[in-house]
């Protein structure tokens, strides 16, 4: 049983004259049973709202009462207003409800409009606080005049109550600090946990979510959509203004707006030329704040690093739109469609590439298959989900396809999977991601996982949050500028690195002279293997086979003359490295260099002659002094291998450098080359 005092605490009015049923909609209900309702939280008395209580303004009232509710476990909204009478002359009367006052009206459908689905946190709840206007001797002010503190839901603790979205606030200052975050280009998450450090919070306790983050940050982008596209494009325009080798397109609708643009980079060009054999096309991200899809072109260079070619932005995804984009991408790339191109699982893709890559091997990402997978499939197999994920690897990494056929038969059956619409589709496709299916196209090592996860992380460089459409073409400059200079790092320490040789064998040795540290590494584990195979000499080539091995084996055809060799592996098919079992037969035919059709231009140190670059872009200055600093790099590693080569490249470069000085200089000059350096 309630106290009378709690009870007088649910219902109270100070005058008759003022007593009125609040109804805060036609469905809504003052009658609560005991059993549907609580009460609130008791406090101290002077933080409790009375019949009575005085207020200078409404709006002193308000901050009251949400003080009040936040301390009981609800929070508040205003409601009503009434004029004198009813009229409307002058504000004098104010309601206050709870957050969850009031039913949720009845939307009336209408087909061409899709309706959102979210559920109303309305329930009907009675609490509320009214004040009115008094005015005695000339001085207004307000007093409450009803009170009802029954709530019929379960109101909130207080380390829940502070997620309600009266009380997650976005101070000036922290909204100061957010928008600096964006514009370098950290992520929402790394912002929080940032400014948690700063305030000394545990995680998840600062005064608002990541939601109220996101939601700042694209207030700022619901700029109007023209000035964005004018803005958007005035910075492509300035940019080919600076950089006649910088090239995009775009499309306009009929409403003259921005509808696709598609942007590269002379660097990316050049990387293209070279490295564009094996491209991956990722179009899984979205600019949510601009509700733009996003196609980015990635590829792998010599080093086994990711290097850019370029990026769309979509307004729709489908197939005009992503026809157009692939059209646009051959046109910066001079006409040349890659061998082979990875993509996501999107249908319109397929179709587009179909289309416009023709001769293109069209395959999916596996690791973006794999990623859906726990949604898929952890529901329907339980604790038998992970035996599965290792029988679907094996099944993958088969070389007969006729082994895999078979073997993803049993599988289904092993695991019940008959009627499952995800393993039904993936068998569907698997040409497009099974390697049975891709060993023999080239894919430049991009289908392992350390690769995989390597070009994802490049990618997340340009996902970073942006305050303007504008900036994303200057943050992927940013990004791919960054790129580069860590590449040319790690490229120089690669070459730095001294090249341990394990067998001692003279294509050992002449590989190591002619490959990148990276592309040597994965032959030298080749030839280290070598060594525990068998070959044996057939009338149609070899077989070769694990020394431990009675039976089986790959099949190797060998013909000295032409310089021709090729296993049933197919591994330097898909990787450009020749195989353990291709090396075997080359060792048995007392080869002493890999013949140099099976050490690829795309995997040697010199990716191209010096002179070439040069005459491609003889006005490109950036181009010479990038050419100009691989020439450095190729020198620093080339000379440290020896202390005699030391001395020459010493004695060398320093008559170059005076013959250098002895050259003039013009002002014109320096102010073209003092920009390039600053960003080096």
């Amino acid at each position: 049983m309630m106290s009378e005092e709690a009870n007088q605490m649910l219902v109270v009015y100070d005058d008759p004259s003022d007593q009125r049923s609040l109804s805060l909609d036609e469905n809504s209900s003052t009658e609560e049973s005991a059993e549907e309702t609580r009460l609130s939280l008791e406090t101290s008395n002077d933080t409790v709202p009375y019949i009575g209580q005085r207020f200078p303004t409404h709006d002193a009232a308000y901050e009251f009462y949400s003080e009040f509710a936040k301390k009981c476990g609800f929070s508040i909204r205003r409601h009503r207003t009434e004029g004198k009478d009813g009229v409307g002359k002058g504000l004098t009367r104010r309601y206050f409800v709870c957050h969850r006052a009031g039913n949720t009206p009845v939307k009336t459908s209408n087909e061409s409009k899709p309706q959102r689905n979210r559920k109303s946190s309305r329930c009907g709840c009675q609490a509320y606080m009214r004040i009115s206007k008094v005015t005695e001797l000339g001085a207004a002010e307000w007093r409450v005049t009803g009170f009802v503190n029954h709530h019929n839901h379960e109101l909130l603790e207080p380390n829940q109550v502070r997620f309600l979205p009266a009380y997650r606030t976005i101070s000036d200052t922290d909204k100061s600090r957010i928008i600096m975050f964006a514009k370098t280009g950290i992520s929402v998450q790394q912002m929080m946990r940032l400014m948690e450090l700063e305030k000394c919070v545990e995680p998840g306790y600062l005064p608002f979510t990541e939601k109220d983050v996101r939601n700042l940050l694209q207030s700022f982008r619901k700029l109007d959509q023209e000035d964005e596209s004018i803005d958007l494009l005035r910075m492509c325009r300035n940019i080919k203004e600076k950089d006649p080798d910088f090239k995009f397109e775009c499309t306009i609708d009929s409403n003259n707006r921005l509808e696709n643009i598609a942007w590269s980079y002379a660097s990316s060009v050049q990387s293209y030329e070279i490295f564009g054999d094996a491209v991956v096309f990722d179009t899984t991200h979205r600019l949510t704040a601009f509700d733009m899809p996003l196609g980015i072109w990635v590829g792998m260079n010599n080093y086994g690093m990711p290097c850019f070619f370029g990026c769309v932005l979509l307004r729709e995804e489908n197939l005009r739109s992503l026809s157009w984009a692939l059209k646009v991408f051959l046109g910066f790339m001079n006409g040349k469609a890659p061998q082979t191109i990875l993509t996501d699982q999107n249908m319109y893709l397929k179709d587009a590439i179909a289309m416009e890559m023709p001769t293109t091997k069209h395959a999916l990402c596996i690791w973006m298959i794999v990623a859906k997978f726990p949604s898929w499939f952890n529901a329907v197999l339980g604790e038998r989900y992970n035996e599965w994920k290792t029988e679907f690897y094996r099944l993958y990494n088969l070389e007969s396809i006729d082994d895999f056929e078979l073997g993803w038969t049993d599988m289904v059956s092993t695991f019940g999977l008959h009627t499952n619409r995800h393993i039904a589709n993936l068998f569907a496709l698997r040409s497009l991601w099974a390697l049975p299916y891709l060993r023999s196209h080239f894919f430049a090592g991009m289908i392992t996982t350390g690769h995989s996860k390597a070009i994802n992380a490049f990618i997340q460089r340009f996902l970073s949050a942006q305050t303007r459409l504008a900036h994303f073409v200057e943050q992927v400059a940013v990004a791919v500028d960054f790129k580069d200079q860590a590449a040319e790092q790690q490229t120089m320490q690669q070459n730095l690195q001294n090249i341990s040789l394990k067998t001692g064998a003279p294509m050992e040795s002449h590989a190591a002279s002619v490959l990148t540290p990276f592309a040597f590494s994965r032959l030298q584990e080749q030839l280290v293997l070598a060594a525990h195979y068998a070959s044996f000499q057939m009338e149609d080539g070899f077989l070769v086979r694990h020394h431990t091995k009675l039976e089986g084996g790959r099949k190797v055809y060998w013909a000295p003359r032409e310089g021709v060799i090729s296993c049933s592996c197919h591994q330097f098919e898909f990787s450009g490295i020749l195989c353990r079992h291709a090396l075997r037969v080359l060792s048995t035919a007392n080869c002493f260099q890999i013949p140099d059709r099976y050490l690829p231009l795309r995997w040697r140190r010199i990716s191209t002659s010096p002179a070439k670059l040069l005459q491609s872009s003889p006005s490109d200055l950036s181009g010479r002094i990038q050419l100009l600093q691989g020439l450095v790099s190729t020198l620093v590693s080339e000379s440290a291998k020896s202390k005699e080569r030391l001395d020459i490249a010493t004695e060398q470069v320093s008559i170059l450098i005076s013959r250098i000085r002895e050259q003039p200089v013009s002002s014109q000059g320096l102010r073209d080359i003092s920009p390039i350096l600053g960003n080096l």
